[in-house]
This record gives C-alpha cells, structure tokens and sequence, in this order.
C-alpha cells in the first residue's frame, strides 16, 4: 500500500474515526478523506453511492455506528438496529460494487454471546444468546462482520472485521445518558469533586471489564491496513480487565475526587464478563502500548482543556 492511497475513513470525526485519521496522517498517509454527517447521510443509499462515484477511495474504513451505554440501547432498541444497519449496508455494498479491495469494519465486543466462556475467543459468535440490554446493536454488528465474511468468500477480497473490547479516550462523548461507563465516571467524579457530593453509579460494581485507549485501537487498524489479515475476525483489547468497582477507584484517584462512592444495586449491571481473547492479533504481531491509568489520565486532561466544548451525543 502506498502511502497516496486514497483511504476514506467513515466517521472521521467521531473518537476513533478521529483518531484513525491522527494516526494515519502521523504515519505519512497523505490521502485520506472524510466527510461529515451533516454533508453526507450514510443511511441514505443513493447519497452514498454518489461520494463514492464522485472521490473513488481505494480503501474504506467503517468507523460510523449510532453508538451508546445501556441506557441508550435500552430506550432506543429500533434505532440501534435499523440506523446501523443502514450505515453499514450502504457502506459495505457501495464499496463492493465500486470496486474496493480493502475494507475495514469495525464493530464491538458486544457481538459475542452474554455467557460466553471467557477469555472471548473470535469463534464463539452465534454460539449462544446475546446480552439483551444491547442485543439490537449487537445483532446490527454481527450482520456487518458477516457481510464483510461474506465478501471475503464469494469475491476474494480483502474485507476484514476487528472488535474492539471497550474503547476509551480524547474525543469521547461524555454525555450522562448516552456515553458509556469509563467517560461517564469521569464526568461523574469531576463534578461530584467540584460539588464536594459522593458519587452514585449503576448496579453492584461486580463485572469485570477490559478497556482499550483508543490510540491503540487506531494503531490496530493501521496494522490491519498494511498487512493482509488471514481471517475475516480479530479482537482487539488489551486481554487484561478489571471490576467496575476498580475502575471507579482509579478514576476516583485520578480526578482526586475525595467523597464516597455509592451503588444503585437497582440498577442493571449488564453481562458480568467481557474478556477479549488477543492471542490471533498478538500472534500477528500487534499488541496495545498504553496501560490503563495512563490512558485515563490523558483522557481526564483532554476533559479537562475541553470542559466547555467536549461531545455529548443527545438521543
């Protein structure tokens, strides 16, 4: 691949779409091209089909989704699946009939059964049910990774799947009703410190998570760009994870929030492991840099030098 190759990067303006396009222009790409949402529907069909006639990228990189917490997917079931689907239908198809080889989807951890054994492994989809506080999501995501294997084996190209554990980091959204739980507890103890009030979050504190900073998701996808992966599925985490409770104390401690911490046992907890398996991505020769604390340091400083501007994605 050159380092001219027209790559078009969908959602390049969301967290990781931003920082896909970070690292590629670090790593001398000079060709990249994206489009906002306001100037470009993807769920509109024909409006796809017309920017892919008129730019021709090479290579595309699916980083749109309608994306959100348990309370979101909860609400707003329909949107989650029909929205995601639109986006990534449009784009996958488009991409196929304008003669792209390479294609990159991105979809999510979610997509594997709620009590899958774990460590998660690639090959655990559609073995069991899903979790059903984000099933719509997930099924949306299953049916793009399908697609793109669907590709790989009718046409032979080079259409690959990565899912991310839980990513995180600068250019979240750190809106109360719709962000997940890392930047929603960030915004959390941020304000309870100002306020000097103790902190309520959801349910037990109990499952156990694993978080991704979203720089090396990007360095994921940049390897998958200028290798040819030879399967249509790949984890991509840490392979580390830790309670909701630990990730509260270490966010507590970085934010130097100093009240109590309260659980709304009421609350759903959601599935109570997601472990990724790594090993096919690390046998490949990728592997995550930035640990946890240091990444949500960089993540509460970039919070902090955006307090009045930073994203908050209204449902």
């Amino acid at each position: 691949m050159q380092k001219s190759t027209k790559i078009y990067i969908a959602g390049h303006n969301g967290m990781v779409g931003s920082a896909i396009w970070r690292t590629l222009i670090a790593k001398g790409y000079t060709n990249l091209i994206g489009i906002s949402s306001k100037q470009l529907d993807l769920k509109n069909q024909q409006a796809v089909h017309d920017f892919f006639a008129t730019e021709k990228p090479e290579i595309v990189i699916d980083a749109a989704a309608k994306v959100g917490g348990i309370l979101a997917n909860n609400d707003f079931p329909y949107q989650f699946l029909m929205e995601n689907m639109l986006i990534q239908n449009n784009l996958i198809d488009t991409a196929l009939q304008s003669g792209v080889e390479k294609f990159i989807f991105l979809g999510s951890s979610c997509i594997y059964p709620k009590l899958a054994p774990q460590p998660l492994k690639e090959e655990y989809l559609l073995t069991d049910s899903l979790e059903p506080t984000n099933e719509w999501y997930a099924i949306a995501k299953i049916t793009g990774v399908k697609a793109c294997q669907a590709i790989r084996k009718q046409f032979n190209k080079d259409y690959v799947s990565l899912m991310p554990t839980n990513l995180y980091g600068t250019h979240d959204n750190f809106d109360l009703n719709s962000s997940h739980v890392l930047p929603a507890m960030i915004r959390k103890f941020h304000e309870a410190k100002k306020n000097s009030e103790p902190v309520e979050l959801w349910g037990s504190g109990t499952p156990m998570r694993e978080f991704l900073f979203v720089d090396d998701m990007a360095e994921a996808v940049v390897f998958a760009l200028e290798n040819k992966l030879p399967e249509y599925l790949y984890n991509v985490g840490t392979g580390e994870d830790l309670t909701i409770k630990q990730l509260a104390k270490t966010i507590q401690k970085i934010t130097r929030h100093q009240g109590e911490i309260v659980w709304d046992a009421t609350k759903p907890d959601g599935t109570p492991r997601k472990l990724m398996d790594v090993s096919k991505m690390h046998a490949l020769g990728w592997k995550h840099k930035i640990q946890l604390e240091e990444g949500i340091q960089k993540t509460y400083d970039w919070f902090l030098e955006n307090l009045d501007r930073y994203k908050e994605v209204k449902l």
